[in-house]
């Protein structure tokens, strides 16, 4: 009933939404955390060692919070963790990145124009980087560095910086915003896992056993939770990206990851103190405006990575599907129904380029894309657009079956 094509992207599809589900929980508890913190206030009724105490409303009733920087007295018999919604994005997260560019590297992982590698370098290069994040990440906060805020995050924008450039000095465009997403994901993850966690069960352990808790351990936790507050927005912005390629695929895609960064910054710069009732700085509207416009500005820098038709079939799967019998026919009927709006020069009417920057003037780049031409255009008919070019169903057909008897 179902080939393999099929069910893979199901699991892609499945994998997706729970990364979503997830990531919405943890950035929304992380939002609304943030935002319960800053906008404590003193009063004279607060119970003792109390830090702050905050009223809101919502649901129909009313809630009374109270913070403690260090901890109670006393131990409530039920204590909510918040632990589960960060372990969650980034355990789907990575199936996400092992499913697509894992198992996809020749596809979407690897470009020979860039870094001609073995899908096992290209996986290793993946997976040690990411580790490298946590290492450098941690050691920076850990050092005396981390005892003065502002110069550690802008150590680390050095470091997502360089990142950035590395990234695309190695992978493909969609694959280097990616992974510098999953990169920032990872440092983000950690903080919860390695740090922020296990310091909260030592707070516990304290108690329990009528021991006063040292404070250092909640300012550790807060000082991660600050780094994930102002890494999350540009986090959404790159797990986006792989959508638009005037984000990956132009020359200068490394600085407008880059910039992304500061784009974060400034955006919650406003929420924060707005949330801690310090007035509205406007100005980090200006700011962010102001960096949105030289993004734009740089994605229209020529698109890299316009490969010869020889190298478009170096992939094994791509000479493949072009060896096939059916493959001429095929070429045709693409290049008449597709490559008026998937060509370097899209000759329809509103289109400035490739839509997803897929290209399908050539059978080399036919044959590459020949698992999204059949998904697209054989099993659906989410491509041509509402059928614009009045694709036959007898030529959905032949995609169908040239597709199947190269892939089994």
């Amino acid at each position: 009933m179902y080939d393999y094509a099929v069910l893979w992207e199901w699991l892609m599809i499945a994998a997706r939404w729970t990364h979503v589900i997830t990531a919405v929980a943890w950035i929304g508890s992380s939002f609304y955390f943030i935002a319960l913190d800053l906008g404590l206030r003193k009063t004279a009724s607060l119970p003792p060692l109390a830090h702050g105490e905050e009223w809101q409303v919502h649901g129909g009733g009313f809630y009374h919070i109270n913070k403690y920087l260090v901890a109670p007295d006393f131990l409530p018999e039920h204590l909510t963790w918040f632990k589960w919604e960060s372990y969650a994005t980034w355990l789907s997260g990575f199936a996400l990145l092992v499913l697509l560019y894992y198992f996809g590297a020749e596809l979407f992982l690897i470009d020979p124009n860039v870094m001609d590698l073995t899908v096992w370098q290209a996986v290793a290069i993946s997976l040690g980087s990411l580790g490298l994040g946590w290492l450098v990440y941690d050691g920076l906060c850990r050092s005396p560095v981390g005892r003065y805020p502002t110069l550690l995050m802008i150590l680390l924008f050095g470091v997502l910086v360089g990142m950035a450039w590395g990234y695309t000095q190695v992978f493909s465009g969609r694959a280097a915003l990616l992974h510098l997403g999953a990169f920032t994901a990872t440092i983000m993850s950690g903080n919860v896992f390695i740090t922020i966690m296990p310091n909260q069960r030592i707070v516990v352990a304290d108690l329990k056993a009528g021991r006063r808790p040292d404070p250092r351990y909640g300012e550790i936790a807060k000082q991660r939770s600050t780094h994930n507050n102002y890494l999350t927005l540009p986090v959404i912005f790159l797990m986006l990206s792989n959508h638009y390629p005037l984000i990956f695929a132009t020359e200068w895609n490394w600085l407008i990851a880059s910039l992304v960064f500061l784009m974060g910054v400034t955006i919650r710069h406003w929420f924060n103190m707005r949330h801690a009732r310090k007035g509205n700085p406007h100005w980090t509207w200006a700011v962010t405006a102001v960096i949105f416009l030289v993004i734009s500005w740089l994605s229209t820098a020529p698109m890299r990575g316009e490969a010869p038709e020889e190298a478009a079939l170096l992939g094994g799967s791509a000479v493949r599907f072009a060896s096939a019998p059916d493959f001429p026919e095929v070429a045709d009927i693409v290049m008449g129904r597709c490559s008026m709006c998937h060509a370097a020069e899209p000759g329809w009417d509103g289109l400035h380029w490739p839509p997803k920057n897929v290209r399908l003037e050539t059978p080399a780049e036919i044959a590459h894309e020949a698992r999204r031409i059949y998904l697209q255009s054989g099993i659906t008919h989410a491509m041509p657009p509402g059928n614009l070019s009045f694709m036959e169903p007898e030529e959905r057909a032949t995609i169908v079956r040239w597709y199947r008897s190269v892939a089994g």
